[in-house]
């Protein structure tokens, strides 16, 4: 109603109007701060004392830790390390590189996150999903060439949370992720078979060239690895489905939650009896560096086949992946931080940063780029967790295994970890989404196929940013093309609504649906736009506004703008106050009817 008022005003509101121009442009350094003051704004936040607590929350948790925690975080840690342990040398193999640098990961991303980290179910480290995009960067150079993507990963997170560019994220839809994350699956899946079967050639991770190599060296296929690796699939896909029935069973639910270090210590002990004895067993990891992990700056320049490459050189090796290794990062561990703080909100910008310095840090360990993991936050989660104590127990336990037991895992077989890969995949496929997507809206198919089928045929980077590209495609034509309410009443008064805000990008759309109509209809006399729906104008959107305005009258037409906030009314009186009188003041549109009406008979009247 401030807008009747206002409208029905003498000069001295005029006045107003104008003197609130000038204020917002006294006000514009603080609306539009330079760089620097944002830098210190953000400085002096960080260095008080609530601002220390957001951003290192082990200050505001540790202080309240109840001894009654202790057991459930050391339970609930250790049993994800038995998790952590079969699956980073799983991630690890999958990025083509030696088994300790997914325990380096492992045990890195878990420590930092311990005092950064604010969800106490999440657990940081190495992923299936980021592997198979490490083994492209590791195709292109070398084991270098991936600890330093590690690092930039780190740098760009960080940056992202830094300057709360958070929101960025959700410009992916979610047929977008969910094409992403199901396309991901396949092709680590795919990747896996040769190892499953014990073929030794065609060395690859991409989804065609895997399986036209796997019936190419079909006729390489080990007996004794296939049995292993498709025996182990079948039991843990057997004991996971077992677990879902068996909620209740606490036994259940552990052989469940240690499966995997079931499957891949079982494996050992077979192939470590069967080589003391002599026996042909099966294609094994081998020799794995022992000792704990040395603190070193990250790889800034390295050589490969008698090249040296540069830092400038090393980032344009990356090309691609120093954009979607970041993302994906930030997508995984976002979705799944939400997906465990049920009803509670999450500082998505403290994530992010705590996400970016996992990776900084873990770059000094030689790790590979770490994340969320949803299977391992879920053992996490289902063993009872209290605090991120849970965290400093795993990352212990993984530390240890690294110096005591490096000679044993030289005997995993790659059938087992294989089988431990696509057991897991099999648990993240969700294609069922696409009914959804059919039955909600359909054309969001189209993201979700662009996506899936540009991840298979040129690799998950590729397949990514082609989503994005469709997902901010169809945003923009969306915004361009806002939805509008139409009704003729009387034949002589065009009622048009636009059910959201009309900004330079729709303006135009706008006023030619309302040409259109008029020009259908040639009795009409009056235009009237309700402005509900609008939050601002550009000075675009003003200046087809008023040109819309003038067009009508050239066809005796006359605009009226009823409903329309102080902000948008005020962008176009600001551009030329001649147009004050193209507001109607009614408290109602059933006055602003009446009135149109009263006007049409006085007219009669005359004529």
């Amino acid at each position: 109603m401030t807008v009747l008022n206002e409208n029905n005003g003498t000069n001295g509101h005029a006045t107003n109007l104008e003197l609130e121009h000038y204020d917002d442009n006294e006000d514009y350094r603080e609306k539009f701060p330079d760089i620097k003051s944002i830098i210190r704004r953000k400085t002096s936040r960080l260095c008080s004392i609530e601002g220390l607590f957001r951003r290192i929350p082990v200050l505001r948790w540790l202080p309240k830790y109840r001894s009654s925690y202790i057991v459930p975080d050391f339970v609930a840690g250790l049993t994800v390390a038995l998790t952590v342990i079969p699956q980073g040398i799983a991630d690890a193999a999958l990025a083509g590189l030696d088994p300790q640098y997914g325990l380096y990961a492992g045990f890195m991303g878990c420590f930092v996150y311990f005092f950064l980290g604010s969800t106490k179910a999440l657990t940081i480290g190495p992923t299936a999903i980021l592997s198979i995009m490490t083994f492209t960067v590791v195709g292109k150079l070398n084991a270098d060439l991936a600890v330093f993507s590690t690092f930039v990963s780190g740098c760009v997170i960080t940056l992202l949370g830094v300057f709360n560019l958070g929101f960025l994220m959700q410009f992916l839809s979610m047929p977008t992720v969910c094409a992403f994350m199901n396309a991901a699956t396949v092709i680590i899946a795919s990747g896996q078979l040769r190892r499953l079967f014990g073929i030794r050639s065609g060395k690859t991770n991409e989804f065609i060239d895997s399986w036209v190599n796997l019936v190419k060296y079909i006729d390489e296929t080990r007996l004794n690895d296939t049995l292993l690796g498709v025996i182990s699939l079948i039991l843990l896909v057997v004991v996971k489905q077992w677990s879902m029935k068996n909620k209740k069973s606490m036994f259940v639910r552990y052989l469940s939650i240690s499966r995997n270090a079931i499957a891949v210590f079982g494996g050992i002990l077979i192939a470590y009896l069967l080589t003391i004895n002599d026996i042909d067993s099966f294609e094994i990891t081998g020799k794995i560096a022992s000792g704990f992990p040395s603190l070193s700056l990250p790889p800034f320049s390295t050589s490969h086949n008698g090249t040296d490459y540069s830092f400038t050189d090393m980032v344009s090796t990356l090309g691609l992946q120093t954009i979607t290794i970041p993302l994906i990062s930030v997508i995984e561990a976002i979705a799944i931080a939400k997906s465990f703080q049920r009803g509670k909100t999450l500082d998505v910008t403290q994530e992010m940063i705590a996400l970016g310095l996992c990776n900084l840090t873990s770059a000094f360990v030689r790790s590979i780029p770490i994340t969320g993991s949803f299977t391992r936050s879920a053992v996490n989660n289902a063993s009872g967790v209290k605090t991120p104590m849970g965290g400093i127990y795993t990352g212990a336990v993984v530390l240890l295994s690294l110096g005591l037991l490096t000679r044993t895992f030289e005997f995993i077989p790659k059938a087992s970890l294989a089988a431990v890969i696509i057991a897991a995949m099999f648990t993240m496929m969700n294609f069922g989404e696409v009914l959804v997507i059919w039955r909600t809206k359909k054309i969001d198919l189209i993201p979700f196929m662009g996506t899936f089928i540009m991840s298979l045929l040129f690799g998950l980077d590729i397949g990514i940013l082609v989503g994005a590209a469709i997902d901010m495609i169809m945003t923009v034509y969306r915004a361009s093309r806002p939805r509008l309410q139409y009704e003729i009443i009387d034949e002589k008064i065009l009622l048009v609504k636009p059910l959201q805000n009309v900004i330079y990008s729709s303006a135009e759309f706008v006023k030619e649906k309302v040409i259109k109509k008029t020009s259908e209809n040639p009795s009409i006399r009056n235009v009237v736009i309700d402005g509900s729906s609008m939050s601002g104008v550009d000075l675009t959107s003003v200046k087809i506004i008023v040109s819309l305005i003038e067009d009508c009258k050239v066809i005796d037409v006359k605009v009226e703008l009823w409903n329309w906030s102080n902000e948008t009314r005020n962008g176009i009186l600001r551009f030329d106050r001649k147009y004050k009188s193209v507001f109607r003041t009614e408290s109602s549109i059933k006055e602003v009817i009446e009135n149109l009406r009263n006007n049409f008979e006085k007219i009669s009247i005359r004529l």
